[in-house]
């Protein structure tokens, strides 16, 4: 093993199959004996052995220690209008430079993003430092640029490189802005969210029996996030409505009654499903969604369609 400089990222060197792997060293693990790490960023708590990937893909166990193999790694980079953060009561009207890597802790057999958080797509390097400069030029070409989003695969997972990304984007006097599934230990989220502006957070069901078969993990990680969240920074939430799985009137309208509790004014936006991925069940029909937009409506001042 050794260690190196590539541009500004400290990262290490190993050699796993023949091959050079660079990485950088993850934060949140513990080592056990005989050169077992458990993963303790998000609640799978993945008992890695030696070489073992966790469920994300993004995280490996390398002589007994922990690496993150998405560090600096930017799969897909464009300026967005806000609005396709699914945020429309942030700053409405503006853009931000969305970033995102690869890797999931989620395995949605519906991924509207599967081909870079379900496969490890090409990738160029980006440093922290880079990234905040980059949207700080950004900014001064675009005067709507508000600063970056961390979106399109799973950011929880990319959790070193956005903390140290999101701490220069800040330090220029720029936003940050979350879209993600949640699905993160209490530690390292309210380490995170003093950096984090905005969030859009992705609660995908109301039911457990939807996380556990559809996702592999759990509601109430997410929904004790989501009380979390809305305390430190924006918060609006995304469902995708996929027919005869988490679209009954009865299902939103507890969503809802649990968003109006923390706060009546977080927006839902409430999405149509479309086959993607490994599902092929027809498009959600437009009742269903007319149905639930009114269901969400009696709890919610903000309940927007999306996909429509």
């Amino acid at each position: 093993m050794s260690n190196d400089f590539v541009g500004t990222l400290f990262i290490q060197a190993f050699f796993v199959a023949g091959e050079v792997l660079w990485v950088h060293e993850a934060m949140y693990f513990e080592q056990k004996g005989e050169g077992r790490v458990v993963c303790c960023l998000c609640p799978h708590r993945c008992r890695l052995g030696e070489g073992q990937l966790g469920i994300c893909q993004a995280r490996q166990n390398l002589q007994g220690k922990l690496y993150s193999l998405n560090y600096g790694q930017v799969s897909s980079i464009a300026l967005d209008p806000i609005e396709k953060k699914s945020l429309r009561h942030f700053q409405p009207g503006s853009s931000v430079l969305s970033v995102g890597s690869f890797g999931c802790n989620f395995r949605c057999s519906y991924c509207q993003n599967w081909s870079i958080s379900q496969q490890k797509p090409d990738t160029r390097e980006v440093s922290p430092e880079e990234l905040a400069e980059l949207a700080l030029r950004y900014a001064s070409s675009h005067p709507d640029c508000i600063g970056v989003a961390y979106t399109y695969s799973e950011p929880v997972i990319w959790y070193e490189y956005v903390l140290d990304s999101a701490r220069r984007v800040k330090q220029n006097g720029l936003s940050n802005v979350l879209v993600t599934n949640g699905y993160l230990e209490k530690e390292p989220l309210q380490e995170l969210l003093p950096y984090i502006d905005a969030i859009n957070l992705d609660i995908k069901s109301y039911t457990d029996d939807f996380y556990r078969q559809m996702c592999g993990g759990f509601l109430s990680h997410v929904l004790d996030n989501a009380r979390l969240m809305a305390g430190y920074c924006h918060l609006e939430v995304t469902t995708l409505l996929i027919p005869g799985k988490n679209d009954t009137a009865k299902e939103i309208g507890a969503l809802a009654k649990f968003l109006a509790e923390i706060k009546p004014d977080i927006p839902l936006h409430l999405t149509r499903y479309f086959p993607n991925y490994k599902m092929d069940l027809p498009p959600t029909p437009r009742q269903s969604m007319n149905r639930a937009l009114r269901e969400a409506r009696q709890y919610l001042k903000y309940v927007h369609p999306g996909n429509v």
